[in-house]
């Protein structure tokens, strides 16, 4: 079953800096909700509902419900604001989404199999992903909550590039489109480091080689 994700908001109309110190004070989040054919919204949010759910890893690449004043909305979160040194959230910026309507969205990639691979298990390399996550294009129907790729075939020297991913049905790599030189390399199996041997100091008697 996926994960139904839910948010309360409330349509704020004090705006400013001024305003919106005054919503984080009082606990809430200033948020703006755009996108589509009706007009941004300026929202505040609760902080501990939505901290609480920014937990969840599958928050950001998931469609949010969004109850606004009896009313909901569908939408994605575009972009979050954060204080530098507290763990404070400052603002957020959501994206309404239209089910006919393609969006695209950061996704998270999580590998499978490296310690059972031939260039982990066999060869002693060293696994290395150089992304963490991809832009994909897709309906809102076929939004995933993560890409996964399966490793355990990788040897010592192979590489992964976002051309050798599996999609899901519906998803696409917008970079793939781009051209030459947007095929991005994904993970790769480093060779084992080999330690050079510390010269032994020579016995009693022994002269050194010469």
């Amino acid at each position: 079953m996926a994960t139904l994700f839910e948010l309360g908001a409330e349509l704020r109309n004090d705006m400013g800096k001024g305003a919106s110190r005054r919503l984080r004070r009082a606990g809430k989040v200033p948020a703006i909700l755009y996108g589509g054919d009706t007009a941004p919204q300026a929202l505040s949010l609760g902080h501990n509902e939505l901290s609480r759910r920014l937990e969840d890893e599958a928050f950001y690449s998931h469609i949010l419900t969004i109850h606004i004043d009896g009313k909901t909305e569908q939408a994605v979160l575009r972009d979050l604001q954060r204080h530098p040194a507290k763990p404070v959230i400052l603002h957020a910026d959501l994206q309404r989404v239209k089910a006919g309507e393609k969006l695209r969205m950061q996704v998270p990639l999580h590998f499978v199999g490296a310690d059972v691979s031939p260039g982990v298990k066999t060869a002693g390399g060293l696994f290395i992903h150089e992304l963490n996550e991809v832009e994909i294009e897709c309906l809102p129907r076929d939004l995933p909550e993560f890409i996964e790729i399966d490793v355990s075939a990788l040897n010592v020297s192979d590489h992964l590039h976002l051309s050798d991913l599996k999609l899901p049905k519906g998803v696409e790599l917008p970079d793939l489109h781009r051209g030459e030189g947007h095929d991005l390399a994904v993970a790769h199996i480093e060779p084992p480091r080999v330690l050079a041997e510390e010269p032994t100091e020579p016995e009693a008697g022994e002269q050194p080689a010469s």
